[in-house]
């Protein structure tokens, strides 16, 4: 063990003893971008807190944050500043409604200088900040590279995102094989699609190929779709989220439905280890991987 991933054991160990939230950890990724990934993990967010869940999203798209556009706030500080030892994590933070909070990601290359460094050691040493959270949801990159993947393992959840696009479904094919090292059950959600039997008839397609050519006992689900709807665009345009300006839209059914179903989901799952829990354990789960 090199002595970064010591310093993190450290850490971990003088977390445990304090009390810890059972957060619930879900990465939303994409097999390639264009997809709506990061459209659908902030409407998600905001769903999640207007029915009273505490959520926290954390844009870990390294080098190409943009989840401050997507909920219009000003963003002084992000990630990159705790880095760099600039400011504690807590001063990142930014209330973007009544139970929802962004940790900003930062955007241009220099944080590939910071990306291996630090990153979890930092986040470790204040992880009580967000430690009353109900979900914190990650929204990566898209692809499978090793940062996206570090995700992927310490994770409770993995939620993948793709449109009926040929391209996009055999990257997403692609994200489903490498988290099914990882996860024995994983999420899907259509975007864009034009209606339901569009979604099942993609679904259908991926899960056949995965059964037949992934060996490990998998458990591919989707959770549901998301209509093709020109009030997403507008709300992309103009940074408002979607469903929060247009509540009686289709797609904002949709989103709605997909809610509540991973809400049951939580609900299932709220037992959780002690030393598993909160911050502290999500980082205790990168540890391993180091």
């Amino acid at each position: 063990m090199n002595n970064q991933a010591q310093k993190l054991e450290e850490l971990v160990k003088s977390q445990s003893a304090t009390k810890s939230s059972k957060t619930r950890f879900i990465v939303i990724t994409s097999g390639k971008g264009g997809v709506g990934k990061s459209t659908i993990s902030s409407n998600l967010a905001y769903l999640f807190s207007k029915y009273g869940v505490k959520v926290g999203i954390f844009d870990a798209d390294i080098g190409l944050a943009n989840l401050d556009i997507m909920f219009n706030v000003k963003v002084e500080k992000n990630i990159l500043h705790v880095l760099k030892g600039e400011c504690s994590v807590k001063d990142v933070l930014i209330e973007v409604a009544p139970n929802l909070i962004l940790i900003p990601g930062a955007s241009g290359e220099e944080i590939f200088k910071y990306s291996d460094n630090g990153l979890f050691e930092r986040f470790m040493q204040e992880a009580h900040v967000l430690n009353d959270l109900d979900v914190l949801l990650i929204d990566t990159g898209a692809g499978i590279n090793e940062h996206i993947q570090l995700f992927l393992k310490a994770s409770d959840d993995i939620i993948v995102v793709t449109v009926p696009d040929p391209s996009a479904i055999t990257d997403a094919y692609a994200t489903v094989k490498v988290a099914a090292r990882e996860r024995n059950k994983i999420g899907m959600i259509l975007n864009q699609v034009r209606s339901e039997k569009e979604a099942l008839s993609v679904f259908g397609k991926i899960e056949k190929v995965a059964k037949h050519n992934i060996t490990t006992e998998l458990n591919l689900e989707l959770l549901g779709k998301v209509n093709l709807d020109q009030n997403i665009s507008n709300s992309v345009k103009t940074r408002t989220l979607f469903t929060k300006e247009y509540p009686n839209a289709s797609s904002t059914a949709d989103l709605e439905k997909i809610v509540k179903k991973l809400s049951k989901k939580l609900e299932r799952n709220v037992l959780v280890d002690s030393e598993e829990s909160g911050l502290s354990g999500f980082f205790k789960r990168l540890l391993q991987h180091f």
